[in-house]
Parts: C-alpha cells; sequence; structure tokens
C-alpha cells in the first residue's frame, strides 16, 4: 500500500470510529476513557498507550477524522506532552503500568519541577537535595515556575543526590506524589491576571525508589529528554484542550468544553495555537488586510511558518534516527517564540488602540489582550532564547562554550560558588 493509500485508509477507519462513538453529551472522564482505549487519543504512541502506533503523515490523517467531525480532544498538558514520552523512554514497565493510563485517560494531571530561584537558565546549579533513607528519598528544597502544579496529582522532579560530583553528574530524576504532607504548593499570579505558574516549597517530602526514573545520577540526561519534548512544537501529546486547569470529569463534555471555550488563558491559547484563528478573524473584521505594512508583516510570518515546517521535518528525521528530539528543536523553540511575538504585534497593530481595551470591551472576549500579555513567556519557559542559542551553536554547530564553563562542569557542585 502507497504512503498516500496508507494515509486515506487511516483516515477513513478513525472517521468511522468517531462517528460511531463521538457524543457530547457523555462525560469528560467516560469519553477520555473511551478515546483512549480506542488508541486514537495518541494515534502515534504505542498501542496499550492511548495510542495506534502510526507514524507521521497516517497519524497526522487520524488527528484530521477528530477534528473533521469536531469531537473534543484527548487530555493535554504537562502529563501528555513532557511526563508520557519521558516515561515511554525511560520508564520501567512497572512504572508505565503505573502512571501512563491515567495520563492518557487525564485521570491524573502532572507537574514539573525542574527550575528553582537560584538556577533558571543554569537548572544544572539546582540545590533541591535527595537523600536516600532505606526504600525511600527525602526531598528538600524549593521549585519555581511549576505550571499547574496547584492541580497536579503527580510532579517530575530532578534533584541534587550526590554534591560532590561536578553539578551535571549529581543529579536525579523522580516521580513525587504532589499531594503528601511536605509539599506546599503556592500560586504565582502573573502580569495576564492568571496564576498557571506556582512555586512549590519540599519538606522532607517522600519518594519511593521505586519511583527514580532512570539511573541513579542520570537525571540530567533524563531531564534533557523531557526538556527535548517540551521544545518540540511537533509533540505528538500537545493537543488543543485547556492545558492547565482542574477538569471536572463528571460534566457532559459540551458543558467543559463550553466552560473551556469563555475561559480567558493566554497560555492554553499559545499552547493550542487557537491565536491563528483569533489573528485572521482580527485582520478581517478591521479591513486591515489592505494596509501594506500589515500584508508585509503577514507575509513574513508565513515564511516563518514555512521555516518552522522545513525544520520540523529535519526534527522528525532526527527522532526516526535516535528515538527523541536532538539539539536540532531549539531551532524550532526559537521561531516559536519570534512567531509568538510577530502575532501578538501584527494583531495589535491592526486592532490600534482597542488594543489596549481589557474587558468586555476587549476583542474576542480579551483573549487576543491575555494572550499579548503571556507572549513574553514563551521567550523564557521551557529555556530562555539565550540557551536555546547556545545548544544551536554549541551542539549543532560544534562551536566552542563559553569561557570558563568547561572548568565548571568538572568541579564538584559543592565546591563552586553559589549566591
Amino acid at each position: 500500500m502507497t504512503e498516500p493509500e496508507s494515509r486515506s485508509s487511516v483516515y477513513s477507519e478513525a472517521l468511522e470510529w468517531y462517528e460511531n462513538n463521538w457524543d457530547p453529551n457523555r462525560s469528560l472522564g467516560e469519553w477520555w476513557k473511551l478515546l483512549a482505549e480506542s488508541g486514537w487519543a495518541f494515534p502515534s504512541w504505542p498501542v496499550g498507550f492511548g495510542g495506534q502506533g502510526l507514524k507521521g503523515n497516517e497519524a497526522k490523517a487520524a488527528k484530521q477524522a477528530q477534528r473533521d467531525t469536531e469531537a473534543y480532544g484527548p487530555p493535554n498538558g504537562v502529563a501528555t506532552f513532557l511526563v508520557a514520552p519521558t516515561l515511554m523512554h525511560y520508564g520501567t514497565p512497572e512504572q508505565q503500568r503505573r502512571y501512563m493510563p491515567g495520563i492518557v485517560s487525564g485521570q491524573d494531571a502532572w507537574c514539573q519541577l525542574f527550575s528553582e530561584p537560584g538556577s533558571g537558565s543554569d537548572m544544572a546549579g539546582l540545590a533541591t537535595r535527595a537523600e536516600r533513607d532505606g526504600d525511600e528519598w527525602i526531598i528538600t528544597g524549593q521549585k519555581v515556575w511549576s505550571s499547574g502544579a496547584q492541580f497536579a496529582k503527580y510532579g517530575i522532579l530532578i534533584a541534587r543526590t550526590d554534591p560532590h560530583l561536578p553539578k551535571h553528574k549529581g543529579i536525579t530524576y523522580f516521580l513525587i506524589d504532589m499531594q503528601q504532607e511536605g509539599v506546599d504548593v503556592r500560586p504565582l499570579r502573573e502580569m495576564t491576571g492568571d496564576a498557571v505558574f506556582n512555586e512549590v516549597f519540599l519538606s522532607e517530602a517522600r519518594v519511593s525508589e521505586a519511583d527514580r526514573l532512570g539511573d541513579l545520577g542520570e537525571g540530567w540526561r533524563v531531564a534533557m529528554t523531557t526538556l527535548s519534548h517540551e521544545r518540540d512544537p511537533e509533540n505528538p501529546g500537545m493537543g488543543d484542550t485547556d492545558a492547565f486547569g482542574q477538569a471536572d470529569l463528571s460534566l457532559p463534555v459540551h458543558e467543559h468544553a463550553s466552560i473551556e471555550a469563555n475561559k480567558v488563558d493566554g497560555f492554553s491559547l499559545a499552547l493550542s495555537g487557537g491565536v491563528t484563528k483569533i489573528l485572521n478573524e482580527i485582520i478581517e473584521e478591521t479591513g486591515k488586510g489592505d494596509d501594506p505594512v500589515i500584508r508585509q508583516q503577514l507575509m513574513g510570518l508565513l515564511e516563518m511558518r514555512r521555516n518552522s515546517k522545513w525544520s520540523g521535518e529535519r526534527v522528525v528525521a532526527s527522532v526516526k534516527a535516535g528515538g527523541q528530539p536532538g539539539p536540532e528543536v531549539s531551532t524550532l523553540k526559537l521561531l516559536g517564540s519570534e512567531m509568538g511575538r510577530q502575532i501578538r504585534d501584527i494583531g495589535l497593530n491592526a486592532l490600534g488602540s482597542a488594543g489596549m481595551l481589557t474587558g468586555e470591551q476587549a476583542s474576542h472576549n480579551e483573549l487576543f489582550y491575555a494572550y499579548s500579555m503571556f507572549t513574553p513567556a514563551m521567550s523564557i519557559a521551557g529555556g530562555t532564547d539565550e540557551v536555546q542559542k547556545n545548544i544551536i551553536g554549541e551542539r549543532v554547530l560544534g562551536l566552542p562554550r563559553e569561557p570558563g564553563e568547561a572548568q565548571q562542569r568538572e568541579t564538584n557542585w559543592s565546591e563552586l560558588p553559589r549566591s
């Protein structure tokens, strides 16, 4: 069977399933469970993990069938686009059996506990410590910028297990219960008005040795896998449903979708890609499509999208060769941040003074305003633009590291100066 025939066959099979099973009156929990069991939730994931094991265009065809039937999509968030691919790569069979069902069915929300107040861009300088106590680890420290931590049941955590090794080598990766004593989550209010991010204080929280992900002291390597998926806009676990919220699984899907549609959240809008539709509507409603400056800006945005698509194809090729995204994915992260800024600027230019309005008078239920306020975070979250440029320079182009970094990498963490 040729690739076009295979794609058409997958589309027809998925379309038939959705037409026979999609019902907006089902409860959200029932729908997500049914979607996961069918394998159409995340078509490119392995069979048994909510997927069909499809590749490339076949997986896209299955996704298109879901959109064409206007069926509500699968769960979205840290659990699906960060935890799941890392678990599938490094998790033991027991860990996968324990955690993957709750992820693909939307039962369990997760958060990411990587960044710290004293080690943002230098994530390897983290100071949160994990000390062995029999079959458990005792975790003490502070994390920050943890998206959705206030709703999370579990978290992915990196902590220092050996301070007497160089900073990249004494780190271990854990799966932690967020609802235990010793975990204190405090939301952070952003300039968007939202409180998506949080700071998390860990005071002798406990993690079972069975919940260590990867080898002892290999946490940096596992974390790089997680971050490579975070920086990949083609990540199949990144969907178009609400990414950071507390879903009521008992609600009918249509009621949940209505609540979601009226939610003003720049973060979720950026992740879902829904802002493109809003930008097109703004251009049409304001009649600015004939403005020569805005037309030129739109052409520049179109060219960036073409470059992003070309870069995405290169990343897909590297994934096929190595099983996970490589450092080339940083080019997509940079392009995504720049496209976000361009979309913001074009939309605000088209709106003119109306772009300053909030509340009921704001364009599109205040969604574009929320997106505009969130845009600067796109250059920070998942690794700053500066970090991405260093990755490209050093790991893709082979340029020398920054002065002094080589010595830091060989010095034990306990001997490094810290603020």
